[in-house]
């Protein structure tokens, strides 16, 4: 099963790539449609380049927008499972009974 999860952890990590790649390729290509850039000028050239880094903030925002609202999911696991095995079911917190217990300790890694 590990050797699955690694290979389907390698495409995954390949595609996004690739498509991070072709869609930076598209983004330059409408740019230079829109607004003509010259190869040779040096102005130009950074022109472009500032597009460039400007899609690249964005989806850095995005990633740490996506991060962070991984984060609250998480969180909210962990206080469903807390609830659901001390309160209702009346278990310790960290009892291999409670099939919540792995939501539990990755919320707990997020941080109580």
């Amino acid at each position: 099963s590990f050797n699955t999860a690694f290979r389907a952890g390698g495409v995954m990590g390949y595609s996004l790539c690739g498509l991070g790649l072709l869609v930076l390729y598209a983004v330059c290509v409408a740019y230079n449609s829109v607004f003509n850039f010259d190869a040779e000028d040096l102005d130009s050239r950074r022109a472009l380049f500032e597009c460039v880094a400007g899609f690249g903030l964005g989806g850095s925002s995005i990633a740490l927008f996506g991060r962070v609202g991984g984060g609250i999911y998480t969180k909210a696991a962990d206080v469903g499972a807390d609830l659901a095995g001390k309160v209702v079911s009346g278990i310790p917190e960290d009892d291999p009974r409670n099939p919540a217990t792995i939501a539990d300790n990755v919320g707990d890694n997020v941080g109580d």
